[in-house]
C-alpha cells in the first residue's frame, strides 16, 4: 500500500471510521486557526529576490510554524472519546500505536489523577516508571508523563490531598534523574540533555513547595473525631491499611494514641499485608514473650513487598486483550465478560508495554 503523508519520514495521518465511512483526523481546530492568524505568506513570498521563500515552500514553512505552534501550546495532540486500548503481548505486530505514551494519552491518565478513587494507582504507576523506566521513554512518553504528573502536583498543593505519597514519588524521580544525568552521560536517556535538567529543576521546586505545604487547621463547632464513642474510634483505625496513616493518627490525641499502640491493630495489619509463612521466619518476642507485631511489620516491609490496595484500577480483558478503566467498560464480545477480568496492578502495566 503507497504511503499517502506528506513527509515519507512522518508517521502519516490518523483516520477514524465514521457512518458515512473512514475520516481523517484533523488535529488542527478552528481555535488554533484563528491564532495563526498573524501568519502571513505574502510577507515571505514577497517579490524581493533576497527572499528564498517561494511557492509551495512557503506554504510548507506556514505548516510547520502551525505545527509548532500547537505543540507547544497544547498539552495532547488528540483526546479520544474511547477510553481503551488494544494491548496483545508477544505478537510480532500490534493492533495500533501501543506503546507506554500513548497508553497514557487513550486511558486519559489525565482525568485519572482527579479521580481520588484512581488517584493512589496512576501516582504508584508513574513513581514505578521514574524509578526504572525514565531511559526507555520516548519524547511523547515524556511529554505525558511530566503532564500527568504536573497536574498530580498541582492537585496535591490546591486539595493537600495525600502529600507523602507525592513526597516519595518525585524523591525516586529526582534521585533517578541525578544518576542518569550526572552519573552514566548523556546517552541514557532519550532527548536532548539540557531538557532533562530543566526538568529536574522543576522537580526540585516541586519538592520545596510540597515541604512548605501548610495544612490549614480545620475549624468546625460540630462533632470532631475526639467526641466519637471509643469503639467507633478504633473501628477507623482498623479500616487503614497504611501503617504511617495509623501512627500519624494516633499522633492526634492520646486516645487515638493508646488505640494506636494495640497488638491486635498491629497482628490485623501484618496478617493483611504478609503471609503466614513470613511470619515464621521472622518472629520478633517483646520483653514478655509476645509477639511485637508492631516491630514485625516495619521488619517484614524490608523483605517482602506490601499488599497494594486501590479504590479503582485498570482492568485487562483476556478476550479482547483490552486494557481500560472498569467504570468506563470496554466493547466486549464475550459471553461472560466478568470471567475475563483482570485487574492490573501498576507493574503489570508496564510489563505490558516492554518489547
Amino acid at each position: 500500500m503507497p504511503f499517502l503523508g506528506q513527509d515519507w519520514r512522518s508517521p502519516g495521518w490518523s483516520w477514524i471510521k465514521t457512518e458515512d465511512g473512514w475520516k481523517r483526523i484533523e488535529f488542527y481546530g478552528n481555535e488554533l486557526r484563528d491564532n495563526n492568524n498573524g501568519i502571513d505568506l505574502e510577507e515571505l513570498c514577497d517579490e524581493n529576490k533576497e527572499n528564498l521563500f517561494t511557492g509551495n515552500v512557503c506554504e510548507v514553512v506556514a505548516k510547520k510554524r502551525k505545527k509548532d505552534f500547537y505543540n507547544n501550546n497544547t498539552k495532547s495532540q488528540f483526546v479520544y472519546q474511547e477510553k481503551w486500548i488494544y494491548v496483545q503481548k508477544g505478537a510480532q505486530e500490534r493492533h495500533g500505536y501501543c506503546t507506554l505514551g500513548e497508553a497514557f494519552n487513550r486511558l486519559d491518565f489525565s482525568s485519572a489523577t482527579q479521580d481520588i478513587q484512581r488517584f493512589t494507582y496512576v501516582a504508584k504507576l508513574l513513581q514505578l516508571i521514574a524509578r526504572s523506566q525514565l531511559p526507555s521513554l520516548s519524547g511523547a512518553a515524556q511529554k505525558n508523563y511530566f503532564n500527568v504528573l504536573e497536574k498530580i502536583v498541582r492537585k496535591v498543593l490546591e486539595d493537600h490531598h495525600n502529600p507523602r505519597l507525592i513526597k516519595e514519588l518525585l524523591q525516586d524521580l529526582s534521585s533517578t534523574l541525578c544518576i542518569l544525568t550526572r552519573g552514566m552521560g548523556k546517552s541514557v536517556l532519550v532527548g536532548n540533555i539540557n531538557i532533562w535538567v530543566c526538568r529536574l529543576e522543576t522537580i526540585l521546586n516541586w519538592q520545596q513547595q510540597l515541604n512548605n505545604l501548610q495544612i490549614p487547621k480545620q475549624l468546625s463547632n460540630g462533632m470532631t473525631l475526639r467526641d466519637l464513642p471509643l469503639d467507633m474510634q478504633n473501628n477507623i483505625l482498623y479500616k487503614f491499611s497504611d501503617a504511617c496513616d495509623i501512627i500519624n493518627l494516633g499522633q492526634a490525641t492520646p486516645t487515638l494514641h493508646m488505640l494506636s499502640e494495640d497488638r491486635r491493630l498491629w497482628k490485623k495489619l501484618c496478617q493483611f499485608h504478609f503471609a503466614e509463612k513470613q511470619f515464621c521466619r521472622h518472629l520478633i518476642l517483646s520483653e514478655r514473650g509476645h509477639v511485637d507485631w508492631k516491630v514485625m511489620y516495619f521488619t517484614l516491609q524490608k523483605y517482602y513487598p506490601k499488599r497494594e490496595q486501590y479504590g479503582d484500577t485498570l482492568h485487562f480483558c483476556r478476550h479482547c486483550s483490552i486494557l481500560f478503566w472498569k467504570d468506563s467498560g470496554h466493547p466486549c464480545t464475550a459471553n461472560d465478560p466478568d470471567n475475563c477480568l483482570v485487574p492490573v496492578s501498576p507493574q503489570h502495566f508496564i510489563d505490558l508495554f516492554k518489547f
